[in-house]
This record gives structure tokens, C-alpha cells and sequence, in this order.
């Protein structure tokens, strides 16, 4: 990776974390509403795996979706006006937290119902095999995740039609407030990708060149071969919602994995391995600051959806 990705990488990280924090005061201010998921902690997974992708790769995820769509591309603007329910906002401020989507930048949505979009996953790649396209799907999701139906379905039938699929465990060890070892019958989620004979790996989610190296090598081999599972080993600093009380995990765990801060980890190896300058990080770290301060006022900004275009974009016209 030469510098000039690096150094966007610990931008768009930053920015990430920066954009949570704003959005979780604006929660606090009854400026956002309904539900907030945020990525804080999570910054080197979305961040590392989309860095991997090509421009024609599909990306789907999950409700906990910011971080996924800055590094899809998405402008911070554009995203924290759907987080306050704004009409310039990338679903029109009808969408919300959960529903963060922009398919012209190959990102095809956050997804609030849990587990719900690994079978779309599955036919968009199957979309893309029968129409000859050289295109990966991505799939991003949580530990909670791999418990149900639809992720059974969906790895079962990804690998019987071969399809290009790499499907990525977001395990930040909770699935909402239960821990993935009362949930879940094997002790490593990749485990679970075994029963299909999928070829897996677990991976160091804190450092987001370790990430991004797991994340190339597997979409070689969705390329070539078909699909493959990534558990990412990851840490939400947060709760599971701003409305989470976290009384199921004590202080000094959070504090524990605070000491492995994924932008703390990347700033450190830029600084004593890739021989960037500190002053060159705050520099950009203070250019964060500004454009988090422009998104905000962007969305603070614009209009409210009008009233009268509440049944506006539910249905298809005809001939559309």
C-alpha cells in the first residue's frame, strides 16, 4: 500500500470516529431519532475490507452501517442529513441509521432486520454469475448473525451455486447484549463456515492493515474460486444502541480493549513503521475536525422531507 493510501485510510478512520461521536451528541439532543448503532472501535474492519475491494464489488451490511458507508464513499454530509431524517440526505431522510444506502456507490444498504441480508447477498452475486459480470459481493455482518436461518441459507446456497461471495463476520463479541460464548455452540464463528465446506480464517479486527491483508487474499480467491468466510476479532466501545445500559459487560473489559484502539494501533505503525511525521497526522486529524463540522451543519441545515411527499418512493410507477 504506498503512502498516499495510508494516509487516506487513517483519514477515513478518523473521520469515522469523529462522525460517530457527533452523531451520538446530536442523539443525546433529540436531533436524530428512532435507533443509533455506532462503529466506534469497529473503524479497521469496514474500513481495511472495503480498501480491498474493486470499484465493481457490491457491498451489503448490516444496521450498524456508518462506517461501512464513508468507506463505500459516501459523503459525510449526505450521511448525517439521513441520520437527522433530511431530505438531502442519501435515502431522502426516510431511511434513517439503519437504512444508510447509495447503490451508485456499489453499496447496497444497511439492513435493520438482523441476518435478513445475507440471503440478498446471495442473489446479488447470483445476479452477477448469470449475468457474466467480474464482480464480488460483500457481505458484512454480526457474531448475532450466524444463529439464525438466513445465514445458513445464505452460505449453504453460496457455496452449492459457487458464487462470488466473501461473507465477513463483524465479531465485536456481543450479539446485543449477550456474550458470543452463551449464544453460539462453537467457540470461533469461522467454525460455522466449515459445515459447508467454505475455506475460512480468523482475523486481528483491531489492526486495519491485518484486515486489509486478509481482506485481498480472500477476494482472490472469491474471484477464482467462490466464496469465503472472514471473523473479524473486533470491540464496539459503545452500546449496542444509545439506548444499550451495558450492564452485561463490566467497565474494565471496555477499558481493556480500549488500549488496542484500532486508530491508535494504525497511527503507531504509521508513525514507527511507515516513517510519517506526527505533526502530518494531526494536520489531518485537524482536517477532520472541520469537514465533521461542515457535515454537521449541512444536515442541520436542510429541509425537512415535506408533508405532502410522505408516499413519495414507496411504489414503482409505471413504465419506471
Amino acid at each position: 500500500m504506498d503512502k498516499k493510501k495510508l494516509l487516506d485510510l487513517y483519514h477515513e478512520m478518523v473521520l469515522v470516529r469523529r462522525l460517530e461521536e457527533e452523531a451520538a451528541v446530536l442523539y443525546q439532543q433529540g436531533k436524530i431519532g428512532g435507533f443509533l448503532h455506532l462503529y466506534i472501535g469497529q473503524e479497521a474492519v469496514a474500513s481495511g475490507i472495503i480498501a480491498a475491494r474493486q470499484p465493481q464489488d457490491r457491498v451489503i451490511t448490516a444496521y450498524r452501517d456508518h462506517g461501512v458507508a464513508i468507506a463505500c464513499g459516501m459523503d459525510p454530509g449526505v450521511m448525517m442529513a439521513e441520520l437527522l431524517g433530511k431530505e438531502s440526505g442519501c435515502s431522502k431522510g426516510r431511511g434513517g441509521s439503519m437504512h444508510l444506502a447509495d447503490v451508485s456507490l456499489n453499496f447496497w444498504g444497511g439492513h435493520a432486520i438482523v441476518g435478513a441480508h445475507l440471503p440478498l447477498a446471495t442473489g446479488l452475486a447470483l445476479a452477477d454469475k448469470y449475468q457474466g459480470k467480474e464482480a464480488a459481493t460483500i457481505c458484512l455482518f454480526g457474531d448475532g448473525a450466524t444463529n439464525i436461518g438466513y445465514f445458513h441459507e445464505a452460505l449453504n446456497l453460496s457455496m452449492v451455486w459457487d458464487l462470488p461471495v466473501l461473507w465477513v463476520c463483524e465479531n465485536n463479541q456481543y450479539g446485543m447484549g449477550t456474550a458470543v460464548e452463551r449464544a453460539s455452540a462453537v467457540s470461533e464463528i469461522r467454525q460455522k463456515a466449515e459445515g459447508y465446506g467454505m475455506p475460512n480464517e480468523r482475523v486481528e479486527g483491531m489492526n486495519v492493515l491485518a484486515v486489509y491483508d486478509a481482506a485481498q487474499k480472500a477476494l482472490k480467491h472469491v474471484r477464482k474460486e467462490g466464496p469465503y468466510f472472514l471473523e473479524i476479532l473486533t470491540y464496539r466501545y459503545r452500546g449496542h444502541s444509545m439506548g444499550d445500559p451495558e450492564r452485561y459487560r463490566e467497565s474494565e473489559e471496555v477499558e481493556r480493549w480500549r488500549e488496542d484502539d484500532p486508530i491508535g494501533i494504525f497511527r503507531k505503525i504509521l508513525i514507527e513503521a511507515k516513517g510519517f511525521k506526527p505533526k502530518a497526522l494531526d494536520a489531518l486529524e485537524a482536517q477532520v475536525e472541520e469537514e465533521v463540522k461542515e457535515a454537521v451543519a449541512f444536515a442541520e441545515s436542510s429541509p425537512e422531507p415535506a408533508p405532502e411527499s410522505l408516499f413519495d418512493y414507496i411504489y414503482a410507477q409505471e413504465g419506471e
